[in-house]
C-alpha cells in the first residue's frame, strides 16, 4: 500500500499517570530522529546534571508538566515531527479525570488514539475512560500501548493477560479498529525499533503501525457537504462578475457539472467551476479549501451548506447531542447561549439533560440533570433557526457542535450529535 507522503495523521496520547507517556513521546521523537539539535544539547545536559547515565526522554515533554504545576494553562499540548513516510501531529492530553475536557478537546480532530497501560498494573479505571472517550469521539483506530514490559520480563502470558482485560470491556465500546503493541519506551522496544526481547510478538512497532495505517478511508466520502464560509465578490476588472461561495469541504467529493442544493432554502443549481486558490480544478474532496460558482444567480450566504441535490442532511431546530462541559460554571437551566455548528451560528438553550454518563462505569444516570465541568451528558438543543445536521457517527465534521456563552463569549461546552 502506497502511503501519501503529505498525508497528515493526527494522534492523542492518554495513559494515567506514570505509564510512562512523556518517555513513550520522548522516545518516539529520539529514535525517529525528529528533534532538533539544539533540544537534544539542552536535555542532554540536564540529564547530565541530575546525574542519569544516558538522555532522560522524559524531559522533551516535561518542561510541559512544571509550567501546569506552577497554575501556567497548557490544556492541550501539540508536538509536530515527520519521518519520510508521514508528517504527525501529537496531541498530548494530561491524564488526571479532572482533565475529561482536555482529552475530548485534543482527541476532536485525531485520526487515532494511543492508550497507554503499564504492563505491571493492566488494565485500570483510567484506561476504561479514556477509551470510552476515544469510543465516544469515534476515533477510528485505537493503539494500546502495553508499556514497561521490562518489569514484567517481556513476558507474553502478561500481554496475553492484559489484551484479554481490555477486550473484555471493549467490547461494549465502538471502536473499528484495535491493535495492541508490546513496548518497553524507556529501553526503546517496539517503539521505532524492533524489540530482541520479545521475538514473539510478531506484529508492527509503534511508529510503523502510525506510519502505515490506513486512514483516508476514514473520512465521509459519499455525503457531501460544503458549509459556506465566506462569498467572493472580487469586483476587479478581471473577475468583474465572479461570485464565488468560499470554504472547506467537510465531506464527500464534487465535481464540475454536479447539481447540488443549497440549504436552507432548497434552491438548486449546477457547479460551473471549482478553484483552490488560482488554480481551477475539476474535483474536490475532503478537507481541501477551495471556492465554488454556481451556473445560477442564487442567494447564497455563510453559514449556508452547498450539498448534492439527491443527498441531504436533516434539517431540524431541536436535536439530541452527547455534550461534555468545558467550563468552570456549570450549566444554567434554559439559559441561552450560541451554538456553532461548522459555518453557521445560531442562539440555542440547553432544553433538557436526558441523561448524565458516569465515565468510569459507563452507567447512566437519568437523574442527575446538573452539568458541572468534565461532566459528559445526552442533551436536547434547541436552535432559533435550523441547522443542517448529520449524526456525529456518520459525519464528524457536520455532526459537532460547540457552545458558547453569549456574555463572556467563552467555549462551554462541545457536543457530538446522536
Amino acid at each position: 500500500m502506497e502511503i501519501n507522503n503529505n498525508q497528515l495523521l493526527r494522534f492523542t496520547t492518554a495513559g494515567s499517570v506514570d505509564d510512562g507517556k512523556s518517555t513513550l513521546i520522548g522516545r518516539l521523537l529520539y529514535d525517529s530522529k525528529s528533534i532538533f539539535e539544539d533540544q537534544l544539547e539542552s536535555v542532554t545536559n540536564t540529564s547530565a546534571k541530575k546525574g542519569h547515565d544516558g538522555v532522560d526522554l522524559a524531559l522533551f515533554t516535561d518542561g510541559l508538566k512544571d509550567e501546569r504545576e506552577q497554575g501556567i494553562t497548557i490544556d492541550v499540548a501539540y508536538r509536530y515531527f515527520t519521518t519520510p513516510k508521514r508528517k504527525f501531529i501529537i496531541a498530548d492530553t494530561p491524564g488526571h479525570i479532572q482533565y475529561t475536557r482536555n482529552m475530548v478537546t485534543g482527541a476532536s480532530t485525531a485520526n487515532a488514539a494511543l492508550i497507554l497501560i503499564d504492563a505491571r498494573h493492566g488494565v485500570i479505571e483510567q484506561t476504561k475512560r479514556h477509551s470510552f472517550i476515544a469510543s465516544l469521539l469515534n476515533i477510528p483506530h485505537l493503539i494500546v500501548c502495553i508499556n514497561k514490559m521490562d518489569l514484567v520480563d517481556f513476558s507474553e502470558e502478561r500481554y496475553n493477560e492484559i489484551i484479554g482485560q481490555f477486550e473484555e470491556f471493549s467490547s461494549k465500546l465502538l471502536v473499528k479498529d484495535v491493535r495492541f503493541v508490546p513496548m518497553s519506551a524507556l529501553l526503546g522496544d517496539n517503539v521505532v525499533n524492533r524489540s530482541e526481547n520479545m521475538d514473539w510478538y510478531q506484529g508492527g512497532t509503534l511508529l510503523n503501525i502510525l506510519e502505515t495505517l490506513h486512514i483516508s478511508s476514514d473520512i465521509n466520502k459519499i455525503d457531501a457537504r460544503f458549509p459556506v464560509q465566506t462569498v467572493l465578490r472580487p469586483q476587479s476588472d478581471e473577475h468583474r462578475d465572479y461570485r464565488g461561495y468560499a470554504g472547506r469541504v467537510a465531506s464527500g467529493i464534487y465535481r464540475k457539472g454536479d447539481e447540488v442544493a443549497v440549504l436552507p432554502s432548497g434552491f438548486t443549481s449546477r457547479i460551473k467551476s471549482i478553484n483552490a486558490g488560482d488554480l481551477v480544478i475539476e474535483e474536490a474532496y475532503a478537507p481541501m479549501s477551495i471556492s465554488i460558482t454556481l451556473e445560477d444567480d442564487i442567494d447564497v450566504s455563510r453559514g449556508d451548506m452547498i450539498v448534492k441535490k439527491n443527498n441531504q442532511p436533516e434539517g431540524e431546530q431541536e436535536f439530541d447531542v452527547m455534550l461534555c462541559w468545558l467550563n468552570n460554571d456549570a450549566a444554567k437551566p434554559r439559559a441561552k447561549y450560541t451554538v456553532m455548528h461548522t459555518s453557521n451560528e445560531q442562539r440555542a438553550m440547553i432544553k433538557e439533560v436526558v441523561y448524565k454518563i458516569d465515565i468510569n462505569s459507563y452507567s447512566r444516570n437519568p437523574e442527575d440533570k446538573e452539568l458541572g465541568m468534565n461532566d459528559i451528558a445526552r442533551v436536547t438543543v434547541r436552535t432559533t433557526h435550523r441547522l443542517m445536521l448529520d449524526s456525529y457517527r456518520d459525519n464528524r465534521n457536520t455532526g459537532s457542535i460547540i457552545l458558547i456563552d453569549e456574555n463572556t463569549n467563552e467555549t462551554v461546552a462541545a457536543g457530538m450529535i446522536i
